[in-house]
């Protein structure tokens, strides 16, 4: 589940202010938090813990999504993590060890704020006790506001009740995190620290959104946790094209093919996710007895969204992605880079933008689906080789990257309508029968007429965006 909280200190003079709703019962739990001996989890802002309250025991996986993190819980007794669990970790630790690093004993009480049986928010008040082989060795308190069913409006308004009635910031860090005075934040870089600090802090990044996606998407119930460790992969890909002129041949080939490999492997699955989506919600449109139909028909895509998935999960539990890992992990801590002047970054950024208007120029008036198709591919690259430069660049290049997006999204969803049309033909020269071929002649046309509309708003968003690079670029 996902969970968004908000995370405030308690003050000498803080009382609970009356909110409407019921108590919540009073709680106390022991959790027992695990990691390896080098905070491979805490370094990415992730914890795990065995949590045991009266007779039951649950462990929780809990990953940062900001605002809010993705929780992931399961009944064990075990005092070591359940086999499923490990299983969702295997990218994470790569087979070292987990150790205990911190016992903590959580009081709760608080308040679920409830008007008119909405459960809006739950309030707790946790007063914790830190262990150390049994010794009680500090102590710490903290009010969350945890949202229900609330909105964002709703979660800010209760914040600042809290903080007039004597609450103040608080550490938004895990307890653990608090109790272990652990802080592995990325630190800011100045605008003046050199090159390859720069690039291995934006390289860092992008390994981070790797890893703590690589759990989401071994559980495979969001499509969007496999969609975001993609986009982890082809921006990392992207980053090193943009700046191969500084890197050494060899390694750059190397470290290419095996991002390669993988981002093909979670594309597989992608475009399946994005096709069984598209389908879906077009069959929602048609009159029940076609629509019926159609779905029957589309038990054959997620026959093959299976396979592509066990393919993926396979190559996901296989030396050859810890392999990987390792070498993303090197090459963050320390890419084999040239020496190259300060302005590269910009030039780099520069020459993707005058190649994606040269590009542009060679479509005609009327552009096939497939330059249409090339042109989306390279305005992905221009944005990611601008987001490089973005902090040299100022806040024009904001607006550019901006518009890169919306140009993006507009040619992703007519070449999204172009894959589907194709997947349906081949699917009806295998399928009889009048009224399914009729169901499937309606979803065409509906593709169809999404194409013409893209195609229609394109060259608006095409100028638009050729401005914002000039006014970047000074071309």
């Amino acid at each position: 589940m996902l969970e968004r909280e908000v995370k405030l200190k308690t003050g000498h003079t803080f009382r609970l202010p009356h909110f409407p709703g019921e108590p919540l019962p009073p709680r106390l739990f022991t959790s027992t938090y695990f990691d390896t001996v080098d905070f491979r989890l805490a370094r990415l802002g992730v914890t795990l813990s065995r949590r045991t309250e009266q007779k039951h025991v649950l462990w929780q996986l809990k990953l940062p999504r900001p605002p809010a993190r993705l929780e992931v819980e399961m009944a064990s007794g075990r005092s070591t993590p359940p086999a499923a669990l490990e299983e969702l970790l295997f990218g994470l630790l790569r087979r070292e060890l987990l150790t205990a690093i911190a016992k903590l004993q959580i009081r709760r009480s608080g308040i679920r704020i409830q008007p008119l049986d909405r459960p809006i928010a739950d309030v707790v008040i946790d007063r914790v006790r830190i262990f150390s082989a049994r010794r009680v060795v500090g102590h710490l308190s903290e009010i969350e506001v945890a949202l229900r069913s609330g909105k964002e409006k709703e979660l800010a308004a209760i914040v600042t009740a809290l903080r007039e009635a004597g609450a103040s910031d608080g550490d938004s860090r895990p307890k653990v995190f608090q109790a272990l005075n652990l802080n592995f934040s990325d630190p800011c870089l100045p605008e003046s620290a050199p090159f390859p600090e720069r690039i291995k802090s934006i390289l860092q990044k992008q390994l981070r959104d790797i890893l703590l996606h690589d759990p989401g998407t071994r559980i495979g119930k969001d499509p969007e946790e496999l969609h975001q460790m993609r986009v982890g992969i082809r921006r990392f890909r992207a980053l090193l094209r943009a700046a191969r002129g500084l890197m050494e041949p060899e390694w750059y080939a190397s470290m290419q093919e095996e991002l390669q490999w993988l981002g093909a492997m979670l594309g597989t699955v992608r475009d399946q996710d994005v096709l069984l989506e598209q389908l879906y919600a077009e069959a929602r449109v048609l009159p029940p007895a076609e629509r019926k139909i159609f779905e029957r028909l589309l038990t054959n895509f997620e026959t093959h969204r299976s396979e592509a998935r066990g393919q993926l999960l396979d190559a996901l539990r296989s030396d050859r992605y810890l392999d990987l890992l390792g070498r993303l992990e090197q090459a963050v801590q320390a890419p084999a880079l040239r020496d190259a002047p300060e302005s590269s970054l910009v030039q780099w950024a520069a020459q993707a933008f005058k190649e994606l208007v040269k590009a542009g120029k060679r479509g005609t008036a009327e552009p096939s689906d497939h330059e249409l198709h090339q042109l989306r591919i390279r305005t992905k690259r221009t944005r990611y080789a601008a987001e490089l430069a973005l902090e040299t660049m100022g806040k024009s290049a904001v607006r550019f990257v901006r518009q890169t997006k919306r140009n993006q999204e507009i040619l992703g969803e007519h070449q999204d309508a172009v894959v589907t049309e194709a997947r349906l033909r081949q699917l009806l020269l295998t399928t009889r029968g009048v009224k399914t071929a009729f169901a499937i002649g309606q979803i065409v046309e509906r593709l169809r007429a999404r194409r013409r509309r893209t195609k229609a708003i394109f060259p608006r968003e095409w100028a638009k965006l050729k401005k914002r690079g000039r006014e970047v670029f000074a071309q």
